[in-house]
């Protein structure tokens, strides 16, 4: 199918599919005339792409844990560094908890600080 078809049958901009392109998340084959096309699984990819990004991954992150993905929510099956790389994520994730808290809690005693 053409770039148009996948943007319309996954709500995706045109735009934002070729940068998907670029990252290495999803790929097409060209056409001697120049045009993309996109095999029939490409929709399943956009919606774990879309789904992941959700999940809060980055596309370098969505790049090695894809081909673990299956089906559009999706499901990981182990691959070779999947836990890894999911360990980091969410360490990461809570690194920035605590920093939140950390300056919410700042936040808080300086606006406690000047109020009457």
């Amino acid at each position: 199918m053409k770039i148009g078809e996948l943007s319309r049958r996954t709500g995706v901009s045109q735009r934002l599919l070729r940068y998907y392109e670029q990252q290495g998340l999803l790929t097409s084959q060209r056409a001697p005339s120049g045009y993309r096309y996109y095999p029939a699984e490409a929709i399943t990819v956009v919606a774990q792409i879309r789904n992941l990004l959700a999940a809060g991954l980055n596309t370098e992150t969505i790049r090695t844990v894809l081909p673990c993905a299956r089906g559009e929510l999706p499901t990981l099956e182990p691959c070779p560094d999947l836990l890894a790389t999911l360990r980091a994520e969410l360490t990461a994730i809570d690194d920035r908890l605590t920093c939140l808290q950390q300056t919410r809690k700042a936040l808080a005693t300086y606006l406690a600080a000047t109020e009457p």
